[in-house]
């Protein structure tokens, strides 16, 4: 049994320790933090490639999603090796994802949360949020006309991103025009999908 999964076996384990509570939970909190340094190492020592993260959804979405998100997002950093995080910060879903980040990246200090621009930053200056690490403007928008900036760079991201993390519910939006286009590349293996929205309907 190597290390990986020795911390896998572990932290399915503590349920049969008997403890006051906070010396138990001091200890499942070590374990995920071993689990996670191991991943580090094994993808250093590999050469694997870090992957990424795409987040969208619909602009009326509040703070219920937050355990949800941080759920999929502790997973994805855990079990899929996901390191870098993309926001748009358009809608409420995007802001709830990005609180989300933030919050992970208290305990996961490596993975980088980024603000993608649709419109050049020369254009249109914008400061950095709390809690990202930078701004990224997707290569090949510079010739998108302004009305079409957002739909192309979310696209553009889609193309590009490992996951895609999103709330898609309405039947006509452009957030099920992405998810959809985004389905499309999934059925070719070129991206994972997880559409919050159908993990609750199917609760």
């Amino acid at each position: 049994m190597d290390v990986h999964s020795i911390a896998t076996f572990l932290s399915a384990s503590y349920c049969i320790v008997k403890d006051d509570g906070n010396i138990l939970k001091t200890c499942i909190e070590n374990i995920v933090k071993l689990k996670y340094n191991i991943l580090k190492f094994k993808t250093i020592a590999s050469g694997a490639m870090m992957n990424s993260c795409f987040f969208i959804g619909h602009r009326d979405v509040n703070e219920s999603l937050l355990p949800k998100l941080k759920e999929t997002i502790e997973y994805l950093i855990l079990e899929e090796n996901v390191r870098h995080f993309y926001i748009g910060g358009y809608g409420g879903f995007d802001h709830v994802a990005a609180h989300a980040v933030i919050e992970a990246k208290k305990q996961y200090t490596d993975i980088t949360l980024m603000l993608v621009l649709p419109y050049h930053p020369a254009e249109r200056p914008i400061e950095t949020p709390y809690g990202f690490d930078g701004t990224y403007y997707p290569e090949g928008m510079e010739k998108v006309p302004r009305r079409y900036a957002i739909v192309q760079a979310n696209k553009i991201m889609v193309n590009t991103s490992d996951w895609l993390v999103c709330y898609v519910r309405h039947g006509a939006s452009n957030s099920r025009n992405l998810l959809e286009y985004a389905q499309r590349r999934e059925k070719k293996g070129l991206i994972n999908i997880q559409n919050i929205a159908e993990q609750e309907s199917t609760k």
